[in-house]
């Protein structure tokens, strides 16, 4: 059985910082894109940020050089590093994991497994 587990969320205020962190268990982790999505109010999930297999990364325009993605392959492991965080931020953060992108999908549909959901939200 696959689990997708998010752990970090809070409440915090403009300019503060949180870590994310995902534990995945089930699928063999390497084999495995990995994805951060988030959900505000009223609004589509969206792509955040991703890695690759092999470590690349790549973000969305508004947490470029804000957010940081990573991931542990010994523990199966993603996290979310978040600085600098502003209003616009908060959402329901969610983990994904995509089995068949090479490199990093921003499409929800390429992601098999996925988390609860943890929320954010930044107080201005």
């Amino acid at each position: 059985q696959v689990q997708v587990v998010e752990s970090g969320g809070g409440l915090v205020q403009a300019g503060e910082s949180l870590r994310l962190s995902c534990v995945v268990s089930g699928i063999t982790f390497t084999q495995y894109a990995m994805g951060w999505f988030r959900q505000a109010p009223g609004k589509e999930r969206e792509f955040v940020a991703g890695i690759s297999r092999i470590g690349g990364t790549t973000y969305i325009d508004p947490v470029k050089g804000r957010f940081t993605v990573s991931r542990d392959n010994a523990e199966n492991k993603v996290y979310l590093q978040m600085n600098s965080l502003n209003p616009d931020d908060t959402a329901v953060y969610y983990c994904a994991a995509d089995p068949t992108t090479r490199g990093i999908s921003p499409n929800y549909y390429t992601y098999v497994y996925w988390g609860q959901g943890t929320q954010v939200t930044v107080s201005s």
